[in-house]
């Protein structure tokens, strides 16, 4: 072997290089090993894509190199520790190695969860799909509780978060009077209609106890 190719065999920094791409060859091993369901595929793979734009882009030591301390952790373990919706939809392979689930890749598969529901949720029918959704899941109603909703707001604002009464000042979905109310649950009330629908149920539950109540209320005041 020659000097200058022994120079670079012993260069900390080809050593660094070549254990990134063994633990990079290993990661997508792992994640291979996924089936994902397909509404949760394309937050895994921009959440994948997004963890590696980031460890490219720390300074080291090295310039350009790869970080010396950027590590992907591989674990023997068949089950995923995190109880995020998009983990629920993941399982692994018996017998191939699992990549464990860090609080960030939790995190940004929660955040990128929520941005699809906003989108969502700026139609009429996502709007709806979404309030039943956290009406089930969060109070427990369902059925005719839906159905007092759906005539309620449809009266109110016919679901357009942008809807806005310019002589009340009444604003979104729920119709929050005054606007500034829903403050409670976000400042982004102007423009997400998921804080606006929060907002909303926990106003109806704090005053009406139910959907049905509130309606009772709005056909009988024309307001509630």
């Amino acid at each position: 072997m020659t000097p200058w190719a022994e120079q670079v065999r012993d260069d900390p920094r080809m050593k660094g290089v070549t254990k990134m791409r063994s633990e990079l060859r290993q990661f997508f091993a792992a994640l291979a090993s996924f089936t994902v369901g397909r509404v949760t595929k394309p937050a895994l793979w921009a959440t994948v894509a997004s963890m590696l734009l980031l460890a490219v882009a720390q300074p080291s030591a090295y310039g350009l190199d790869f970080p010396m301390t950027s590590r992907l952790a591989l674990s023997d373990s068949v089950n995923l520790t995190s109880q995020t919706p998009m983990a629920k939809n993941l399982r692994v392979k018996s017998g191939l190695p699992m990549a464990s689930l860090s609080s960030q890749l939790s995190e940004m598969a929660i955040v990128a969860n929520l941005s699809r529901q906003v989108e969502m949720a700026r139609t009429i029918v996502g709007a709806k799909n979404v309030t039943k959704a956290i009406m089930a899941d969060e109070y427990g109603w369902e059925g005719e509780q839906y159905r007092c909703l759906n005539n309620l707001w449809t009266k109110e604002s016919h679901w357009n978060y942008k809807a806005h009464n310019y002589r009340s000042g009444a604003h979104g979905i729920p119709q929050a009077l005054p606007a500034s109310k829903m403050d409670l649950i976000a400042d982004d009330w102007r423009t997400n209609p998921v804080t606006q629908i929060r907002w909303g149920l926990r106003y109806i539950e704090g005053r009406y106890d139910t959907p049905c109540g509130a309606w009772s209320k709005f056909k009988r005041s024309r307001y509630y």
